[in-house]
Protein backbone atom coordinates (compact mmCIF):
# COMPACT_ATOMS: atom_id res chain seq x y z
CA UNK A 1 0.00 0.00 0.00
CA UNK A 2 1.03 3.16 -0.56
CA UNK A 3 1.30 6.64 1.60
CA UNK A 4 -1.55 7.17 3.94
CA UNK A 5 -3.97 9.73 3.11
CA UNK A 6 -4.41 11.21 6.61
CA UNK A 7 -0.98 12.03 8.94
CA UNK A 8 -3.54 11.98 12.19
CA UNK A 9 -6.70 12.09 13.68
CA UNK A 10 -7.26 15.08 13.42
CA UNK A 11 -7.59 15.59 9.91
CA UNK A 12 -9.27 12.31 9.05
CA UNK A 13 -11.99 13.80 11.55
CA UNK A 14 -12.10 16.24 9.30
CA UNK A 15 -13.35 14.67 6.43
CA UNK A 16 -14.73 11.73 7.76
CA UNK A 17 -18.12 11.03 9.27
CA UNK A 18 -18.26 8.75 11.90
CA UNK A 19 -21.47 5.70 11.91
CA UNK A 20 -21.17 6.23 8.45
CA UNK A 21 -17.24 5.87 7.35
CA UNK A 22 -15.63 4.79 10.25
CA UNK A 23 -16.95 3.17 14.10
CA UNK A 24 -14.83 3.22 16.82
CA UNK A 25 -15.26 0.40 20.05
CA UNK A 26 -13.94 1.18 23.05
CA UNK A 27 -15.11 -1.87 26.38
CA UNK A 28 -12.91 -1.09 29.49
CA UNK A 29 -12.14 -3.59 32.38
CA UNK A 30 -10.72 -2.05 34.76
CA UNK A 31 -9.60 -4.81 36.52
CA UNK A 32 -7.52 -5.80 33.70
CA UNK A 33 -4.14 -4.76 33.32
CA UNK A 34 -4.13 -5.87 29.20
CA UNK A 35 -5.60 -3.69 26.25
CA UNK A 36 -5.98 -5.37 23.28
CA UNK A 37 -6.63 -3.03 20.23
CA UNK A 38 -7.22 -3.39 16.50
CA UNK A 39 -6.45 -0.24 14.82
CA UNK A 40 -7.07 -0.90 11.28
CA UNK A 41 -9.97 -2.75 11.49
CA UNK A 42 -13.32 -3.31 9.39
CA UNK A 43 -12.26 -3.18 5.58
CA UNK A 44 -8.78 -1.39 6.79
CA UNK A 45 -7.08 -4.66 7.60
CA UNK A 46 -10.15 -7.21 7.65
CA UNK A 47 -10.63 -9.59 10.07
CA UNK A 48 -8.59 -7.87 12.73
CA UNK A 49 -11.32 -6.49 14.45
CA UNK A 50 -13.11 -9.98 15.13
CA UNK A 51 -10.41 -11.67 16.32
CA UNK A 52 -9.33 -8.53 18.62
CA UNK A 53 -12.46 -8.95 20.17
CA UNK A 54 -12.42 -12.81 20.33
CA UNK A 55 -9.26 -12.44 22.14
CA UNK A 56 -10.33 -9.69 25.15
CA UNK A 57 -13.23 -11.66 25.82
CA UNK A 58 -14.96 -10.86 28.77
CA UNK A 59 -11.54 -10.28 30.54
CA UNK A 60 -9.08 -7.60 28.95
CA UNK A 61 -9.93 -4.01 27.49
CA UNK A 62 -10.66 -3.70 24.14
CA UNK A 63 -10.36 -0.81 21.68
CA UNK A 64 -11.73 -1.08 17.68
CA UNK A 65 -11.45 1.28 14.94
CA UNK A 66 -13.01 0.05 11.76
CA UNK A 67 -13.28 1.46 8.23
CA UNK A 68 -17.22 1.38 6.90
CA UNK A 69 -16.49 2.95 3.87
CA UNK A 70 -18.46 0.96 0.67
CA UNK A 71 -15.22 1.78 -0.76
CA UNK A 72 -11.46 2.88 -0.38
CA UNK A 73 -11.19 1.82 3.37
CA UNK A 74 -7.60 2.16 3.15
CA UNK A 75 -8.08 5.93 3.04
CA UNK A 76 -8.51 5.42 6.61
CA UNK A 77 -5.53 3.70 7.73
CA UNK A 78 -3.26 5.99 9.66
CA UNK A 79 0.22 4.42 10.25
CA UNK A 80 0.83 2.98 14.19
CA UNK A 81 3.64 5.91 14.83
CA UNK A 82 0.47 8.76 13.51
CA UNK A 83 -2.29 6.57 15.27
CA UNK A 84 -3.55 9.52 17.92
CA UNK A 85 -7.01 8.75 18.24
CA UNK A 86 -8.12 10.26 21.52
CA UNK A 87 -10.07 7.27 22.98
CA UNK A 88 -7.94 4.80 22.30
CA UNK A 89 -4.64 6.53 24.02
CA UNK A 90 -7.06 7.21 26.55
CA UNK A 91 -7.39 3.68 26.86
CA UNK A 92 -4.68 2.06 27.17
CA UNK A 93 -2.85 4.92 28.79
CA UNK A 94 -4.79 2.87 31.70
CA UNK A 95 -3.02 -0.32 30.16
CA UNK A 96 -0.03 -1.84 31.02
CA UNK A 97 0.08 -4.20 28.92
CA UNK A 98 -0.90 -3.76 25.18
CA UNK A 99 -1.51 -5.84 22.18
CA UNK A 100 -2.16 -4.47 18.67
CA UNK A 101 -3.73 -6.73 16.18
CA UNK A 102 -2.90 -6.11 12.50
CA UNK A 103 -3.14 -7.80 8.93
CA UNK A 104 -0.30 -8.43 6.40
CA UNK A 105 -0.73 -9.19 2.82
CA UNK A 106 0.83 -13.31 2.37
CA UNK A 107 -0.50 -16.13 1.80
CA UNK A 108 1.53 -18.48 4.69
CA UNK A 109 0.58 -19.16 8.08
CA UNK A 110 3.97 -16.84 9.34
CA UNK A 111 2.95 -14.65 12.73
CA UNK A 112 4.91 -11.65 12.58
CA UNK A 113 5.56 -10.63 16.38
CA UNK A 114 7.05 -6.81 17.37
CA UNK A 115 7.17 -4.17 20.08
CA UNK A 116 9.04 -3.22 23.13
CA UNK A 117 7.89 -5.37 25.50
CA UNK A 118 10.05 -8.79 25.01
CA UNK A 119 8.94 -10.86 27.80
CA UNK A 120 5.07 -10.47 26.58
CA UNK A 121 6.57 -11.22 22.78
CA UNK A 122 8.27 -13.97 23.86
CA UNK A 123 5.24 -15.77 25.54
CA UNK A 124 2.69 -15.21 22.95
CA UNK A 125 5.65 -16.69 20.78
CA UNK A 126 5.39 -19.70 22.52
CA UNK A 127 1.83 -20.17 22.82
CA UNK A 128 1.81 -19.22 19.36
CA UNK A 129 4.46 -21.73 18.56
CA UNK A 130 2.39 -24.62 21.36
CA UNK A 131 -0.22 -24.17 18.74
CA UNK A 132 1.91 -24.87 15.82
CA UNK A 133 2.37 -21.68 14.09
CA UNK A 134 5.80 -20.22 13.15
CA UNK A 135 6.14 -16.75 14.67
CA UNK A 136 9.18 -14.90 14.21
CA UNK A 137 9.96 -11.82 16.56
CA UNK A 138 12.97 -10.56 14.61
CA UNK A 139 14.63 -9.37 11.74
CA UNK A 140 11.33 -9.29 9.86
CA UNK A 141 9.58 -5.87 8.10
CA UNK A 142 7.35 -4.92 10.85
CA UNK A 143 9.59 -4.34 14.50
CA UNK A 144 7.09 -2.04 15.89
CA UNK A 145 9.92 -1.03 17.97
CA UNK A 146 9.24 2.95 17.81
CA UNK A 147 8.31 4.58 21.23
CA UNK A 148 5.25 6.31 19.13
CA UNK A 149 3.56 2.92 17.95
CA UNK A 150 0.18 2.64 19.25
CA UNK A 151 1.79 -0.64 20.72
CA UNK A 152 4.12 0.99 22.76
CA UNK A 153 1.62 3.67 24.17
CA UNK A 154 0.51 1.65 26.88
CA UNK A 155 1.93 3.13 30.46
CA UNK A 156 4.70 0.87 30.29
CA UNK A 157 5.91 2.46 27.29
CA UNK A 158 6.09 -1.17 25.75
CA UNK A 159 3.98 -3.37 24.49
CA UNK A 160 3.29 -6.10 21.58
CA UNK A 161 2.11 -5.44 17.84
CA UNK A 162 1.11 -8.99 15.82
CA UNK A 163 1.02 -9.00 12.12
CA UNK A 164 -1.43 -11.59 10.83
CA UNK A 165 -1.36 -12.66 7.57
CA UNK A 166 -4.55 -13.44 4.99
CA UNK A 167 -3.87 -16.92 5.37
CA UNK A 168 -4.79 -17.17 9.09
CA UNK A 169 -7.42 -14.40 9.28
CA UNK A 170 -10.48 -16.20 8.35
CA UNK A 171 -9.58 -19.64 7.40
CA UNK A 172 -9.81 -22.34 10.59
CA UNK A 173 -6.51 -20.95 12.11
CA UNK A 174 -8.03 -18.26 13.12
CA UNK A 175 -9.69 -19.63 16.53
CA UNK A 176 -6.63 -21.92 16.54
CA UNK A 177 -4.30 -18.41 16.61
CA UNK A 178 -7.29 -16.55 19.69
CA UNK A 179 -7.04 -19.47 21.71
CA UNK A 180 -3.27 -19.50 22.14
CA UNK A 181 -2.84 -15.86 22.08
CA UNK A 182 -5.70 -15.72 25.00
CA UNK A 183 -3.94 -18.46 26.87
CA UNK A 184 -0.63 -16.29 26.71
CA UNK A 185 -2.51 -13.35 27.73
CA UNK A 186 -4.36 -14.84 30.80
CA UNK A 187 -1.06 -16.23 31.70
CA UNK A 188 0.35 -12.82 31.75
CA UNK A 189 -2.62 -10.93 33.57
CA UNK A 190 -2.31 -12.94 36.07
CA UNK A 191 1.02 -12.76 36.89
CA UNK A 192 1.25 -8.80 36.31
CA UNK A 193 -1.64 -8.47 38.87
CA UNK A 194 0.03 -10.55 41.47
CA UNK A 195 3.20 -8.79 41.16
CA UNK A 196 2.01 -5.64 41.44
CA UNK A 197 3.50 -2.42 39.66
CA UNK A 198 6.66 -2.05 39.22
Amino acid sequence: MGRDRYGGFAELFAHETGGEDYAITVVRRPSSPIGVIAPHGGAIEPRTAEIARAAAGDQFNLYLFEGTKRIDNYDLHVTSCRFDEPSCLALICECRLVVAVHGYSSDDETILLGGLDTVLKARISRSLRGALFRAETEGHRFPGTDPRNVCNRGSSGRGVQIELSRAIRGSAAESRFVEALRGALLSASAEDLSSGPD
